[in-house]
């Protein structure tokens, strides 16, 4: 599973999604939000097939060993353990999920199948399908000849025993597909009966009108289980000179609805010949990760899995914060042209980011905008703001990328929007995606101009600000929004390298400049001085630079690193990584910002940034980390660090003999982002 230095990336991601099904299972999670976290270990689990699975398999398809990419695995073997780890896996979620129905059950709460249906609840159910389901439902018979079946798919594959006393019957068996419509809420909320609240999977539902769908046929029994189909999600860009940058991710999003199947989950009491049909409609061979599973699937539908009214079991909601000083209804540039200020969202309103470029939309002096835009809520107010801007007769750059993973649907609908409004486009560096959080804005002071701005660690989606962590720092540096500047210049003409004097800019600087300063840390160390590094990211997979944090534990520097997601860097191993602690949050919210902090002997060097230490981050992509300058933002900086490194409620231990531990404590218990919420709002009230 690993080798005496990294721990494999694929199978690493799988030890972070167990951190979520942990929380699935945790018996002090409210119960509705265990359910969301099931959906969101699905979703993840969906994910992770579509991109990660799917480049293991395409590497052993080429008969490449892959080991030097795959920490020391044979591709073959990796895509065993991933299948044998992924059922063990899905057989805990099925577990869970049980347990929580269970619970529903104590709680009122009720789910029936069609089996179970009331005559008083079978009138509003045959309303509803009628109305709702119906008119949604794509039903396919299945014939001889090809048939096209592509997407990512959950669906009912139906098995119809014919009455072959009918003259019409001339078969015995009839083959069908029913698509789950994913428009529709996977969940019917039914009318409450006294105390008791009801719900009905729309799986349930189709099935218990099969009788309505299927009533040109005669037949003497129907049987549908449910059947999930994941494909490769890899764009494979046309390299034709003829079509624009757009035409071409157009196509390609259109392509991966028919990318190669690489992975079918099925209801394990469907008839074998009925899955054998299956497999041959969907090109699926033995190759491919075959999970059997229970009678339902698509779990990640458990995302939005209704409220019901039922606060009690759901998270105590946390007011967003304003920060200390900046009122909303206050101008922001005047307060920003006088200090700097550090949003972290969600305990902040992210509506200071939309307030920011509202007013400067409408500010008369204000005669520039630049942002880069990544992932955008489906209903943007930033893509709004900005439209606003254009029209006020601002000039408004947009650099966006239409490369971010299943968001390029909506980033290429946001794009043509934009640029009906007459805003200049950008799509970027050939062969780099543009991953970077950054916004100028240039306004006429006088006989100068000023430069306003935000960096952040996020994308500007106020719907992902919600749950999503981030750092945002507004700020008037000058020096700062020169680089950001040259960033937005090396966008638009990128043959030209730019020197940058306080960003940290990928992909041709942050390399060695993270070398640089982790050289420090170990000089430091030699010379007789304190040395401490301090990391907080999403992920780190780069080899190089994991080496040198080892490099720095064996010369005597502490490292603390909390790490949400995937870890290559194995601690604690006495000679290589004693010195080096690596723990992970998984709660309420999604820990996403990085953020990197150099002791320096006292005088502390302090980023925020878009990039993981993944080598995607590093050498494909145009990331930026900003210095932190103004101390009592440093200050900030570090505390809200130190809180979720004391976490002893919802931190694990990464990467260590028994596979994520709680880290266990006998002080008071420290839940980090209540805490946060809490540190916020002491500040917010001094």
């Amino acid at each position: 599973m690993k080798n005496n230095r990294y721990i494999n990336r694929e199978l690493s991601w799988l030890d972070f999604n167990a951190r979520v099904l942990q929380e699935a299972g945790d018996q002090s999670v409210p119960l509705i939000e265990r359910l969301r976290f099931l959906g969101i270990f699905s979703n993840n689990l969906d994910e992770f097939f579509q991109v990660r699975y799917a480049t293991v398999k395409r590497i052993a398809q080429s008969k490449k060993s892959g080991k030097k990419a795959l920490g020391g695995l044979e591709a073959s073997d990796l895509l065993e353990n991933i299948t044998h780890e992924v059922i063990i896996q899905q057989q805990e979620s099925a577990k869970i999920l049980a347990e929580i129905e269970t619970e529903l059950e104590q709680e009122n709460i009720h789910f029936i199948n069609e089996k179970q249906v009331s005559s008083s609840q079978a009138i509003f159910l045959t309303d509803y399908f009628i109305q709702k389901v119906s008119p949604a439902l794509v039903t396919v018979i299945l014939k001889e000849e090809e048939q096209d079946f592509t997407d990512n798919k959950a669906f009912l594959a139906i098995k119809m025993e014919l009455d072959q006393s009918k003259e019409d019957n001339e078969d015995k068996f009839l083959y069908a597909f029913i698509e789950l419509p994913k428009e529709l809420d996977r969940f019917v909320v039914l009318p409450d009966e006294g105390d008791k609240q009801y719900l009905m999977m729309l799986d349930d539902l189709i099935r218990y009108h099969f009788r309505l769908i299927f009533s040109m046929f005669q037949f003497n029994h129907i049987e549908g289980h449910m059947v999930k189909i994941t494909r490769d999600a890899e764009l494979d860009i046309e390299e034709d000179v003829g079509k624009s940058y757009v035409e071409k991710i157009i196509d390609s999003v259109k392509d991966r609805l028919d990318g190669d199947p690489v992975r079918l989950v099925y209801d394990k009491t469907i008839d074998p010949h009925t899955l054998k049909i299956v497999m041959s409609k969907l090109g699926i061979d033995t190759t491919d990760s075959l999970i059997p599973g229970g009678r339902y699937h698509h779990r990640r539908d458990y995302m939005n899995f209704p409220s019901l009214n039922r606060s009690e079991l759901l998270y105590n909601r946390f007011p967003p914060l304003e920060l200390k000083g900046l009122p909303l209804h206050q101008n922001l540039l005047s307060a920003i042209a006088q200090k700097d200020y550090l949003m972290y969202a969600p305990y902040h309103n992210f509506s200071y980011v939309i307030k920011f470029l509202r007013e400067a939309a409408l500010d008369p002096k204000v005669r520039s905008i630049k942002i880069t835009l990544y992932r955008l809520a489906t209903v943007s107010q930033v893509a709004s703001s900005l439209v606003n801007a254009a029209k006020n007769g601002k000039k408004v750059l947009v650099q966006i990328e239409l490369q971010a993973r299943f968001d390029e649907e909506n980033n290429i609908h946001v794009a043509e929007q934009l640029e009906a409004a007459g805003i200049q486009l950008v799509f970027g560096v050939p062969g780099l995606k543009v991953h970077t959080k950054i916004c100028v804005i240039e306004r006429e002071e006088g006989n100068k101009t000023k430069r306003y701005g935000f960096i952040s660690t996020g994308n500007f989606n106020e719907s992902t600000a919600k749950i999503y962590t981030d750092y945002t720092l507004f700020t008037s540096h000058q020096k700062i929004l020169k680089d950001v500047v040259k960033v937005f210049n090396f966008l638009e003409v990128n043959y030209k390298l730019k020197e940058y004097q306080h960003l940290i800019v990928s992909p041709h600087y942050t390399f060695n400049t993270l070398i640089r300063l982790i050289d420090k840390e170990i000089q430091n160390i030699k010379d007789g001085k304190s040395a401490l590094i301090r990391l907080k990211l999403n992920n780190i997979t780069n080899y190089k630079l994991i080496d040198k944090l080892y490099e720095a534990s064996c010369a005597g520097v502490t490292i603390e690193m909390i790490v949400r997601g995937v870890c290559c860097l194995i601690p604690g191993v006495k000679g290589m990584s004693e010195n080096i602690k690596v723990i992970s949050v998984i709660d309420k919210f999604l820990e996403h910002p990085r953020v990197y902090i150099f002791h320096n002997d006292g005088d502390s060097k302090m980023y925020i940034s878009s990039a993981d230490l993944m080598t995607r981050n590093i050498d494909n992509r145009v990331e930026v980390a900003c210095p932190i300058y103004d101390k009592n933002l440093q200050k900030q900086l570090l505390d809200t660090f130190l809180i979720s490194w004391q976490d002893n409620v919802k931190a694990r231990l990464v990467n260590t003999k028994i596979k994520n531990e709680f880290v266990k404590s006998n002080d008071a218990p420290i839940r980090s982002q209540w805490e946060t919420y809490t540190y916020f709002k002491s500040i917010l009230g001094s």
